[in-house]
């Protein structure tokens, strides 16, 4: 493995874009700690200590940037929700759909939309958190030091500017780095709040609140659910496909045997993001307003109350089979099939070849949703029972790094046994 690892930096454009990466990921790191000018750090703090579920999610994809207000407090939480509604869109908007279908200049235009609609939702996200923390108080003290509407709309300007300057380093690593730029941000933006967790567990050792016998359970189920989503992520179903012989001018084609593989999980993360967000939104307005009710529903709607959870988890299992419908059009999967001269042994092409296809995932979709499911609150469970809330294990940042880790490892063998290097798996002796 670590010779292997030599072997990446060794290639000459391999190394240049680890490189380029790291660089981008330090301008991250830095901008996550440069405040925005004119706030009450104090008043911040408080804020956290008090509500900090409002902003949980937010700071933790942004590696700590929102609990200290910087400049990438925002993070790239709208350039995710925009491209989480564009791919939704391609299924009721005809023009939309056409583009997906166009190749690489169909795909220029969709990522044209994607980012004026990050501009627009991070546009109003910023202003939203500014107008919160411009009403928000603690001992007398406003989070802004001059506490005046230019000094919230300069909070908001620049939110924004994070958010776009993200964007635009997303968007380098994936060309010019080693791809999946806006994962790695976040990917790293959770990775960096893991010293805090493990500041946290000494701490609740130390107080006596939690014990070794707990950590040592603590540490193995984290590890199983580790195991478990690096099994599911990686599983797939391989559906054999034939190909007859052709004859294309004076030349024969041999017939060949394919497969078409199928994921037990194919929606990713993104059915987590959408439950997350959904459940979070009338939480986090009942913070916004005033008025009896809104204690009501902090109470029997917050992020650790039972309802939150049953609710959490039946709307993950129900976007999985959704998103998966989206990403995974069985119908045109089996129509280019058909096209190609390629079947399924014992199935017809056409009509029963999509409700076989429909079928198989429809099976497999059952479970990848089950376990996402269960990923999501288990991790809940877990620290709430052993008293360890302080702790940033989730199940959404366990899908994160994880689904990230492998997807970034693979790209990189990828690239290298492009130039005849081994790659991180070793050849097995013949």
């Amino acid at each position: 493995m670590a010779q292997n690892m030599v072997n990446a930096f060794r290639a000459s454009n391999l190394s240049r874009r680890i490189g380029f990466t790291l660089l981008m990921l330090v301008v991250f790191r830095v901008g996550a700690h440069i405040p925005i000018p004119g706030v009450n750090a104090s008043v911040i703090q408080s804020l956290f200590n008090s509500q900090a579920s409002i902003f949980s999610l937010l700071n933790l994809f942004s590696g700590g940037a929102t609990a200290t207000l910087s400049i990438f407090a925002l993070s790239i939480i709208p350039y995710i929700d925009a491209s989480i509604i564009m791919q939704l869109m391609t299924v009721v908007v005809p023009t939309l759909e056409e583009w997906s279908k166009e190749g690489e200049e169909g795909q220029r235009r969709i990522n044209t939309w994607t980012r004026w609609g990050s501009v627009a939702l991070g546009t109003l996200q910023s202003v939203g958190i500014s107008y919160y923390l411009y009403r928000y108080s603690s001992n007398g003290k406003y989070v802004f030091i001059d506490h005046t509407i230019p000094s919230m709309l300069l909070c908001a300007a620049m939110l924004l500017t994070g958010t776009v300057i993200l964007m635009w380093v997303g968007e380098q690593i994936t060309d010019k780095g080693i791809g999946n730029g806006i994962s790695l941000l976040v990917f790293f933006g959770i990775i960096s709040r893991l010293p805090f967790g493990v500041n946290h567990l000494f701490q609740y050792l130390t107080a006596g609140v939690l014990t070794w016998p707990k950590l040592i359970i603590f540490l193995v189920i984290a590890l199983l659910l580790i195991v478990g989503v690096v099994v599911v992520n990686e599983g797939q179903r391989n559906i054999p496909v034939q190909y007859p012989k052709r004859v294309v001018g004076r030349k024969v084609y041999q017939g060949q045997s394919s497969h078409l593989p199928l994921r037990v999980n194919q929606a990713g993360v993104i059915p987590v993001i959408f439950a997350i967000s959904l459940l979070v939104l009338p939480y986090t307005v009942a913070n916004f307003a005033k008025g009896s009710w809104t204690t009501w529903l902090s109470h029997y709607f917050g992020i650790t109350s039972p309802l939150y959870i049953g609710f959490e988890f039946t709307l993950v299992v129900l976007f999985t089979f959704f998103y998966t419908q989206v990403v995974f059009k069985v119908d045109d999967v089996a129509d280019n099939m058909k096209k190609a001269g390629g079947y399924i042994p014992g199935i017809r092409p056409g009509k029963p070849t999509a409700d076989y296809l429909t079928r198989v995932s429809t099976r497999l979709t059952f479970v990848g949703a089950l376990f996402l499911g269960l990923v999501s609150i288990v991790p809940s469970f877990i620290t709430m029972g052993m008293g360890i809330n302080g702790l940033y294990f989730g199940g959404t940042s366990l899908l994160i790094v994880v689904g990230v880790a492998l997807d970034t490892l693979k790209q990189m063998q990828a690239q290298m046994l492009m130039r005849q290097y081994e790659g991180f798996m070793k050849r097995t002796p013949s």
